[in-house]
């Protein structure tokens, strides 16, 4: 009994530390991100990519790295801030774009995590009982990189202290951005993916043209008005997901066909 309680404190303590950095895009986001990557994958990668998680496990496992948050498994994607890369407000593009081409190694954030990530699958210096896991990494961090709240400022810890209300009801804008936005719409996730290749289909080309710094900067951009807009909205919900769904869905499709390109080239 007292070996229980005592667990369930750990427990309890362990949520309390880690429930402020809240999931990405939510489960629904990140299975849309997955699904436009698997709908894009070239017949060798995809065939490479279900021999490692299995038929369409790239779409199944995509939560996988925030589930695992609630075990001892990789403790370090957690304490060492795996799933983020908060950025001070105000940067020049300049500093940003230096940021994202060479970030620091010191901390293990998002950006120096996910490159290195790729780095060892590509090149296979990874053990080979590994390999499953760190495809499941990259699926579900290449999503993070896309999420604007994942790029947010570390004094409100990514949007999380910053409080609205949602339909009355109280939360705050990393939960907005995480599942609110993409669930008031009201697809599956099948549904909203396929929406999105019919909807954003003609930007593929380009998307997989531009560099993933420039992607990036976009997305700092992004955060910035989310954050701008935040000043001066009225506390009409309906009003903001109007205002912020097309981009949303943009970011959603552009982090999709960004893990298609890194899982083809790396799979070639």
């Amino acid at each position: 009994m007292k070996k229980h309680i005592l667990y369930v404190l750990v427990c309890l303590i362990g949520m309390s530390m880690y429930s402020l950095p809240a999931f990405s895009w939510g489960q629904e986001g990140h299975r849309i991100i997955a699904k436009v990557a698997y709908d894009n994958l070239k017949p060798k990668a995809r065939k490479a990519v279900d021999k490692i998680l299995g038929k369409r496990g790239a779409i199944y496992w995509a939560n996988w790295a925030d589930e695992i948050k609630s075990d001892n498994i990789y403790p370090q994607s957690i304490s060492e801030g795996w799933h983020y890369q908060d950025l001070p407000a105000g940067l020049p593009d300049s500093a940003v774009m230096a940021f994202v081409s060479n970030s620091p190694k010191e901390g293990g954030k998002l950006f120096f995590v996910h490159d290195s990530l790729c780095y060892n699958m590509a090149a296979e210096k990874i053990y080979s009982t590994n390999s499953e896991h760190t495809l499941r990494f990259i699926v579900h961090l290449s999503g993070d990189l896309y999420c604007p709240v994942h790029m947010g400022r570390m004094e409100d810890k990514g949007a999380n202290l910053i409080k609205m209300k949602w339909f009355g009801r109280e939360t705050n804008l990393h939960a907005v951005w995480d599942t609110k936005l993409i669930e008031s719409q009201g697809y599956s996730y099948t549904e909203y993916a396929q929406m999105l290749e019919d909807t954003y289909g003609p930007t593929k080309r380009e998307i997989e043209q531009r560099s993933e710094a420039q992607l990036l900067l976009d997305n700092y951009h992004f955060i910035e008005a989310i954050y701008a807009y935040q000043q001066v909205w009225d506390g009409n919900t309906y009003h903001y997901i109007y205002t912020w769904r097309e981009e949303m869905e943009q970011q959603l499709y552009i982090a999709g066909i960004r893990l298609a390109k890194l899982l083809n080239e790396m799979f070639q």
